[in-house]
């Protein structure tokens, strides 16, 4: 069992005890993402639209890093504040994948680090 720690500048930098993602064989487990900037390690400044685009940036960035790209992202799992944003993640995750969709898990939530109204996390299958 191949295991590899996946790390890149273009996402943000861990902000706790845990790695951007985890190569192990062909499966990667990617932690979750926040609208962070990753130069400054702020949060992106707009509404929610920008802060989902924020988070799908960052996660492309880090299954680009692990040698693959959204459309290998097998499950995503979303974790928002207010469940009322859940259109605008559906229509901005169309603008960022084609069928087949990953299969996903939307959650609502009290809080997320740093203040943030979305985290993302997911597992990619990459060949």
């Amino acid at each position: 069992m191949a295991r590899e720690i996946i790390s890149t500048d273009k996402a943000p930098k861990a902000i706790g005890t845990y790695s951007q993602a985890i190569k192990i064989d062909n499966t990667v487990y990617m932690s979750g993402q926040i609208p962070l900037v990753p130069e400054t390690m702020e949060l992106v400044e707009g509404d929610i639209k920008v802060q989902i685009q924020r988070v799908f940036d960052n996660l492309k960035a880090v299954a680009n890093a692990a040698g693959g790209d959204l459309k290998d992202i097998a499950k995503l799992n979303i974790f928002l504040t207010d469940l009322t944003h859940f259109p605008v993640v559906n229509e901005t995750m169309a603008e960022y994948f084609t069928e087949p969709y990953p299969a996903r898990a939307a959650i609502g939530v009290a809080s997320l680090p740093k203040d943030a109204q979305v985290e993302m996390d997911a597992v990619m299958v990459v060949e």
